[in-house]
């Protein structure tokens, strides 16, 4: 089978197998778009091993600089002195700082990665109805980003990486 076939098939059906887990047994432990940005984050990577271990460790670092982040604009009241567009860009500024500055420790080496998951974090935290609130944030349960997008992060890498096994084993010859 061709490369691409074999690529285009793998990824097709690893996504459905993702896709049913995210809205059956797995609904509301993993979201389906952000297992989709990590995937693409691991792709971009370089779809191998390493790949799978940046997009882990990075990804789950940009979660949690984006909860951090986000309990900054909520827990430090400058927002009431600055505004909260003017707050919230100055802690975004700050943080995002951080993403890429971590990067001199090679463990965090892959900024798509974190940039990607942080990026994902405040997608659920400001486009998810009541959740850009402290007691989202300091809940231990699957609606705190911390576990949500770090799992959804987490499966995107292993679902990237079983599409990639999936494809070289359409293509090798018998």
């Amino acid at each position: 089978m061709k490369e691409i076939t074999a690529t285009s098939l793998s990824i097709g059906l690893v996504g459905a197998i993702a896709t049913r887990l995210a809205f059956g047994l797995l609904s509301g432990y993993i979201l389906i778009w952000a297992v989709f940005i990590a995937w693409a984050g691991f792709a971009a990577l370089g779809g191998d091993n390493q790949a799978l271990k940046s997009t882990i460790i990075c990804g789950v670092f940009g979660v949690v600089i984006g909860w951090i982040a986000a309990f900054m604009v909520l827990s430090i009241p400058l927002a009431d002195t600055l505004g909260m567009p003017l707050w919230s860009a100055v802690v975004v500024g700050i943080t995002a700082f951080t993403v890429v500055f971590a990067s001199n420790f090679p463990i965090l080496g892959a900024v798509p990665a974190s940039v990607l998951s942080y990026a994902a974090t405040f997608a659920y935290l400001l486009q998810t109805s009541e959740r850009m609130t402290l007691i989202t944030l300091t809940s231990i349960n699957f609606e705190n980003p911390i576990l949500l997008i770090s799992l959804s992060v987490i499966f995107g890498g292993i679902f990237g990486k079983v599409s990639v096994i999936g494809a070289t084993y359409m293509t090798k010859e018998a």
